[in-house]
């Protein structure tokens, strides 16, 4: 395997109200391509800021973070933001589409934004409906889809430009337990597809068991860091 992401002795702190806060405290974690990496802990140990750093929507206090073997940190905006599209797909809580657009110009949204073509767009936007069980939803905007087909379509958003690293943050954390299997299996599915590196923060105890490892937070630290074999 090659490694996708270095990070080395990563701090993150915020100013707020006057005082100092210190959210990541020294964080060293290594993740190889076609991993898959749950990040647990508990409210406030510093798990989604570490994964919005690793996605260079934030960039660290100090340490260093490696993307494909560019150090985040060195790049100019314009690199970083070029980085961020080529390389990483992201799925939030709240899935962000686009109410007025339907399914499929929403998964095509990206390689718009981007300037492809709209039919060189379209195809891969279509065959990653198909992927996840949404084929006869393509024409229907958001607020005709349930939640869960909404993350749906928010998974096959983040996979249509082909990413090396798909980050999730609390993908099913507002959604039933039926539902959310579900959505725990298209990972699965997605990452042994495509060979796509999956890292999500969660606190889902079953995701989280079926992951091949698991990176525990507390504190803003690592507090221990399992590796095991996928159930899935």
């Amino acid at each position: 395997m090659s490694r996708i992401v270095s990070i080395q002795d990563v701090h993150k702190s915020f100013d707020h109200l006057g005082r100092r806060l210190e959210v990541l405290r020294g964080i060293d974690v290594a993740i190889e391509a076609g991993e898959l990496l749950a990040i647990v802990g508990p409210s406030g140990a510093g798990k989604s800021t570490l994964l919005h750093c690793i996605g260079t929507l934030d960039l660290p206090t100090s340490g260093t973070i490696q993307i494909g073997g560019e150090e985040i940190t060195q790049l100019s905006s314009t690199r970083l933001a070029a980085l961020r599209n080529e390389t990483i797909g992201f799925v939030f809580q709240f899935h962000h589409l686009l109410p007025e657009f339907d399914a499929l110009e929403n998964v095509m949204m990206p390689g718009l934004i981007q300037g492809r073509r709209r039919r060189d767009i379209e195809e891969p936007a279509r065959a990653l409906l198909a992927e996840v069980g949404l084929s006869d939803r393509a024409t229907h905007r958001p607020g005709e889809l349930s939640g869960g087909e909404q993350q749906r379509v928010a998974l096959a958003r983040a996979l249509v430009l082909e990413p090396k690293l798909l980050l999730a943050d609390e993908p099913t954390g507002n959604l039933d337990t039926t539902t959310s299997e579900a959505i725990h299996d298209l990972f699965f599915a997605m990452n042994r597809a495509r060979g796509t590196t999956v890292v999500v923060v969660t606190h889902n105890p079953t995701f989280a068991e079926r992951m091949p490892r698991v990176v525990h937070l507390r504190d803003g630290r690592v507090e221990r860091d399992e590796r095991r074999t996928a159930d899935a």
